[in-house]
């Protein structure tokens, strides 16, 4: 089979994302974020990455690393919490608990994890954090968790003026959801992950009807004698039950991104966006033919706005002379080749799963004026005997289109560009699983 001319494969972080083809460094992509941020390092452990370099996030299926890295790409955020591993502060509010500071080893590695106590009243046992939300707004709470001698905890985004509630409790035994409360709002998202020794990150996405001024974290017991999945959060407490907490987060958005560490800065804390542009150019793509193969995952399966990987000419002020990849935002696939062009060639792909990685080929070949597309080693559609279809000077692969228009958030796994065009059994080749267990580890599936 053809030898790529154009490879990224996640294996150094740096300010760029590193192209491992060419060997000259031409098809390195141009990477910019301002400030740190964090990711899961090759031990499975949270760690900080320095202002302007690049993340290498490593996959975790039940608490443990499992197969290489991704890049991981991020919008914005701001995490609201003002205290998000000091528990003991003031700025949280304890309500028949009490908080025991560096008690236990964290997610990332230290003794900074705090032990979350009840006492003997009969009653809520919680921390509680006010603040000034807006109405009918997403927002992702989430909190890594770890049982002690209890194993439940709910997270809930509350107005107190009304009782409006948006809740979730957490099985911190069995690393499952318990049952939701929502009351003049939505519950978009819960989900739990297994971070390894015990420890799971707990997260909901919700919006209330009215203004949120509350976020609470709660201790939970099972219901006797009720369904498996059946919670309270009214007990009488006997002064010893527990739960350890870290790494608190509220962040505005439909989806939670990677854990930003507060400490009482003034003005909170926000991760930039991060952006990746600039690979290759003019000598390294064919205008006539070639294929653009990337493996990708998104953070959510309807994104706000859509977003896009673009093979292109960078002086085109549209998608005309581009071959793009559109993750949009219904939640479809679509690939355009030449762009927004009158009479351009369009594949949409509706059976999709974003959340999973995903093998994309797009194959434009205007010499024999045949183009298709392969996902996951299917072929998805096929477009035959084109006119008039070409695109003229590529020089760029960008995780955006435009300036910096539409960005693709998500994680990378590889990407790959050939000069010339393949045959369906190497399109297949390249968008298809070596093995069921590279399948499986790919998918963030666990082997039994």
């Amino acid at each position: 089979m053809a030898k790529p001319k154009l490879a990224l494969i996640p294996a150094a972080q740096g300010s760029d994302l590193y192209s491992v083809l060419p060997s000259s460094g031409v098809g390195d992509f141009d990477f910019s974020r301002s400030g740190t941020a964090t990711r899961i390092n090759s031990q499975g452990l949270i760690e900080e990455v320095a202002n302007g370099q690049s993340r290498l996030n490593y996959p975790m299926i039940d608490g443990k690393v499992v197969g290489c890295p991704h890049h991981i790409l991020e919008p914005a955020r701001t995490n609201l919490v003002t205290y998000s591993e000091e528990f003991s502060n003031a700025a949280w509010s304890k309500s028949n608990s009490s908080i025991t500071s560096n008690s236990v080893i964290s997610p990332d590695g230290t003794l900074n994890a705090s032990t979350l106590t009840d006492n003997t009243v009969n009653g809520i046992h919680r921390l509680r954090d006010s603040i000034s939300l807006s109405a009918s707004t997403d927002y992702s709470l989430s909190v890594f968790a770890k049982k002690g001698t209890l194993s439940n905890i709910q997270l809930a985004l509350i107005n107190t003026g009304n009782s409006s509630t948006s809740s979730r409790v957490f099985d911190l035994e069995n690393g499952a959801l318990g049952e939701s409360l929502t009351s003049g709002g939505t519950l978009s998202n819960s989900k739990i992950t297994d971070y390894g020794n015990g420890w799971f990150k707990c997260e909901i996405t919700s919006q209330l009807n009215s203004t949120p001024n509350t976020y609470q974290i709660t201790l939970a017991t099972k219901s006797s004698g009720n369904a498996t999945n059946s919670f309270q959060v009214t007990y009488d407490g006997d002064g010893s039950g527990n739960v350890y907490l870290y790494g608190a987060q509220l962040e505005e958005g439909s989806h939670p991104t990677s854990y930003i560490p507060t400490n009482g800065e003034s003005g909170l804390v926000t991760r930039s966006a991060e952006t990746a542009n600039g690979s290759g150019d003019a000598a390294t793509f064919n205008d006539s033919e070639g294929v653009l193969m990337v493996e990708i995952s998104s953070f959510e399966e309807i994104p706000t706005t859509s977003e896009h990987i673009v093979l292109r000419n960078s002086a085109s002020t549209n998608f005309s002379d581009s071959i793009l990849i559109q993750h949009r935002n219904d939640g479809n696939l679509r690939i355009y080749a030449d762009g927004f062009a009158t009479g351009n060639i369009q594949f949409i792909v509706t059976d999709i799963n974003w959340l999973e990685n995903n093998k994309i080929a797009i194959q434009y070949d205007s010499i024999s004026s045949n183009y298709k597309l392969f996902l996951n080693g299917i072929a998805k559609a096929r477009y035959s005997n084109a006119t008039n279809q070409s695109v003229v000077g590529l020089n760029d692969i960008s995780f955006y289109w435009g300036s910096v228009n539409n960005p693709f958030y998500g994680n990378t796994k590889q990407l790959q560009y050939f000069e010339t065009a393949l045959t369906d059994s190497e399109l297949e080749q390249i968008t298809s699983w070596t093995s069921f267990t590279d399948m499986a580890q790919g998918q963030q599936y666990s082997i039994k």
